[in-house]
């Protein structure tokens, strides 16, 4: 799944201040840096685009340790989030650019924009200035704050409400889903149990995600089937003419509070990715940790 939707979900410590150039004297290039190895792991990979670990604090990156589960195969996380060797790679040369300066964070917050613009969708200027959590927590990526691919239109307005996001948030960063995969047993329900659902496009995903449960769980689909590598509005498009990969895609133009949003960007790119940005932002204001909390990781995968 396109992970951006949920970037910042579970928030951490108090909202303090961010800047678009925290790092414009104690780390000038970290901007090209961290660009050309996402630039470098998109072109071999598309997908890696889709892909890339998200969090407020860099939390999702830590691996397990003794005194902590990670966050990695918490249920919304577990093998879905990937990326995990990109963000090494770019920390490894941001620490050479400039040891013990930008936080893990701070680099996935750029590795996400710099995805989007790569894929041909909008830029925006990051704030930046974030540092890094000491520790993850199994229980709160499993706690339902990031909602799940059955989510119901209220769930998702809800939970995403209660991150001070509204439901044209919520709409604006579900359009990401233009780009990325999903497991079979994600959409597996989906397409044979629903019935809001264009029938050839639920006979073809079903050629290579079985009924029963089990098997070809992993296969993978696009989540945009018209133009899975491109970040555009075609995602819209899609729900209008019921081809929605996932339950939550489709939720989004079933009648409910959220369709005329659909309709306006399924037709309006200006206005879709205006609002997109402005919900990134947004989301990225949420509780970061700043200051003197947390610390600046040497290595993403583990505290110092």
């Amino acid at each position: 799944m396109f992970v951006v939707v949920v970037w910042m979900m579970v928030g951490s410590s108090s909202y303090a201040q961010l800047s678009t150039n925290f790092y414009s004297k104690s780390c000038p290039k970290v901007l090209p840096t961290v660009e050309s190895v996402v630039k470098s792991a998109v072109s071999k990979e598309k997908r890696m685009g889709a892909s890339r670990p998200l969090g407020c604090d860099g939390s999702i990156l830590l691996d397990d340790t003794s005194s902590f589960t990670g966050e990695k195969t918490a249920a919304p996380n577990n093998n879905s989030v990937r990326g995990f060797n990109v963000v090494d790679d770019i920390k490894a040369k941001v620490e050479k650019a400039c040891p013990g300066v930008v936080s893990c964070a701070d680099i996935l917050a750029l590795a996400a924009r710099d995805s989007v613009v790569i894929l041909g969708g909008p830029g925006w200027d990051v704030k930046l200035g974030r540092r890094d959590s000491k520790t993850a927590s199994f229980s709160a990526a499993n706690s339902g704050v990031i909602p799940p691919p059955t989510a119901t239109l209220s769930q998702l307005i809800n939970r995403f409400q209660a991150r001070g996001l509204s439901a044209k948030d919520m709409v604006a960063l579900s359009g990401a889903h233009t780009i990325g995969k999903a497991r079979c047993v994600l959409f597996r329900g989906r397409i044979y149990n629903e019935t809001n659902i264009d029938t050839s496009f639920a006979k073809a995903r079903q050629s290579s995600c079985p009924r029963t449960s089990g098997s070809g769980d992993n296969n993978l689909a696009p989540l945009d089937v018209a133009t899975p590598d491109s970040f555009d509005l075609k995602y819209f498009n899609n729900l209008l003419n019921k081809k929605g990969l996932l339950h939550s895609d489709q939720i989004l133009f079933n009648g409910g509070s959220t369709d005329s949003l659909v309709k306006t960007y399924s037709s309006n790119t200006k206005k879709f990715y205006s609002d997109f940005v402005t919900a990134m932002i947004k989301m990225g204001d949420i509780t970061p940790l700043t200051g003197s909390n947390g610390e600046i990781r040497k290595n993403c995968r583990k505290p110092n």
